[in-house]
């Protein structure tokens, strides 16, 4: 008897995890690198495992700077599937707040060594930002906006801003809620 997942493959909606429609789609994986170059750190078995599990698509439209419904329509269509239609929720630019300003950095954290060595940052940045109170923040700088990072930390009580500086460096601030 086949194995019911080789019958039915995952649907590739802006929810379905990365790691998903890499394993029943695994020939999507260049369309992927195609559509946004930063996928190409999903080829790092260490990233695939940690970051791949934790992102869906529309997280990954996210950190690959690209809008959900051409990421979903140009996957599908590698795909052989029809396109779907695809709202576009995407984040906004965001106003920087008041709060965000450097001198109130308390625990600066630059992951970009630890994800070209495929350790996600995760654990480090949940873990330290229970150290910072009041006015003081938590500095996290990556090559890419680290969105599902940023949602479990917004679910565990805290604002966070990202500053896009160009060149693919991004600075996400955390604080705890007032």
């Amino acid at each position: 008897m086949k194995d019911i997942k080789n019958i039915i493959k995952t649907e590739i909606t802006p929810q379905t995890m990365v790691s998903d429609l890499l394993e029943n789609y695994p020939e999507l994986e260049d369309k992927l690198i195609e559509i946004s170059p930063i996928f190409k750190k999903l080829k790092n078995p260490l990233l695939r495992k940690t970051v791949a599990k934790v992102a869906n698509l529309k997280q990954a439209a996210t950190i690959g700077n690209v809008p959900i419904g051409d990421l979903i329509n140009k996957l599908r269509a590698a795909a052989g599937l029809n396109s779907i239609n695809v709202k576009d929720d995407s984040p906004k630019k965001q106003i920087k707040p008041e709060w965000v300003n450097k001198e109130n950095v308390k625990i600066e954290y630059d992951a970009f060594i630890d994800l070209e060595n495929g350790i996600h940052p995760v654990g480090k940045v949940t873990k330290e930002i229970h150290d910072i109170t009041g006015d003081e923040l938590y500095l996290l700088s990556t090559p890419f906006v680290p969105a599902p990072l940023i949602q479990m930390v917004e679910e565990k009580g805290y604002e966070v801003y990202v500053d896009d500086l160009g060149d693919q460096m991004f600075e996400t601030y955390i604080k705890r809620k007032d």
